[in-house]
């Protein structure tokens, strides 16, 4: 077989034909970083704003992956063409349970109008939420219209990734907890809708009126949006239709008061600052020697120096 293209260009314009080889490899100058991802993000930039983004999160073991799954078939009957970042802040590599997410996936792994995706942090300047959101934009540009993200837990860094999307699903199960650990998950903050999966268990009504006291003790503006809950049991798909339903409810409600485009706006400026931000980081740590660095810091954590003047003094090498 012949060599697949290195020239992003090529790649790209492979992927947008359907070369599902040749959009694995953008993914991948993606997740890299440096100057084959910014030649990515520039050449997709013009191509994005179709995709419909939808952030799946929630804690291990409330069926996420299962519930993607069943929400790929429902998206596919209705015509849509879906792709699907599995994230895994904790591993490396694609590796893990990472891999678990992908084999429950695997009902649709010979469909040409499904892409999944593992992602992992890999050094990334930005991070992995940084990483993310570019290679959302190209999984837009390349012909998808839906992207499901499916992050693997409930932490600072998942809810993060979990705010890259237009629509945010939180998985609970029953008998998950009360108001105070959903807060304390910063749950409430993310969510547009509530699933409660599993719900052929026992407790679900109970765990209902918990979301629901939960979402009373919450002040929402006239006409803003508030978190619906639904219920789901993934394995059989049973609710997985009404799930969506509330997600496209959601979008509707978005896009006709203007959240959905101003979300998306402030999406875009947060990732513009974290950029300059990191390449400042980078700038600064190239001019401030290692050694250098590495003593401010600990000068600082010993309180033997303020912040603010450590700050200034790391960056005295790129700001005269």
């Amino acid at each position: 077989m012949p060599t697949r293209s290195e020239d992003p260009i090529q790649l790209f314009a492979a992927a947008v034909g359907g070369d599902r080889g040749s959009l694995a490899r953008l993914l991948s100058f993606v997740e890299r970083g440096g100057n084959e991802a910014r030649e990515v993000s520039r050449l997709v930039s013009p191509s994005v704003g179709r995709a419909y983004v939808v952030g799946i999160t929630g804690a291990p073991g409330a069926g996420k992956s299962t519930l993607t799954s069943a929400l790929i078939g429902v998206l596919r009957s209705r015509g849509a063409r879906v792709g699907v970042l599995a994230i895994d802040p904790s591993s490396p590599y694609t590796g893990g349970a990472i891999l678990g997410d992908r084999v429950r996936m695997q009902d649709h792994s010979h469909d040409d109008k499904v892409y999944i995706r593992s992602m992992a942090t890999r050094g990334h300047l930005g991070g992995l939420a940084l990483a993310t959101s570019e290679a959302i934009r190209v999984l837009d540009a390349t012909g998808h219209d839906w992207v499901l993200v499916e992050t693997v837990g409930v932490g600072q860094v998942e809810v993060e990734v979990a705010g890259k999307a237009d629509t945010t699903i939180v998985v609970v199960n029953p008998g998950w907890g009360d108001a105070v650990q959903a807060n304390k998950a910063g749950l409430l903050e993310v969510a547009d809708v509530f699933a409660i999966n599993k719900a052929d268990r026992d407790g679900v009504e109970s765990t209902r009126r918990d979301l629901q006291a939960m979402l009373d003790l919450t002040e929402f503006a006239e006409g803003e949006w508030r978190p619906s809950v639904t219920s789901t049991v993934a394995t059989t798909g049973q609710g997985v239709a009404d799930l969506l339903d509330a997600v496209v409810a959601h979008r509707s409600a978005a896009e006709a008061s203007g959240d959905l485009a101003h979300r998306r706006e402030v999406r875009r400026r947060e990732e513009l600052r974290e950029i300059v931000e990191r390449r400042l980081e980078a700038r600064a740590r190239e001019v401030c020697s290692g050694e250098a660095w590495d003593s401010l810091e600990q000068k600082v954590m010993r309180g033997q120096l303020d912040p603010w003047s450590a700050a200034d003094e790391m960056l005295r090498g790129i700001s005269a």
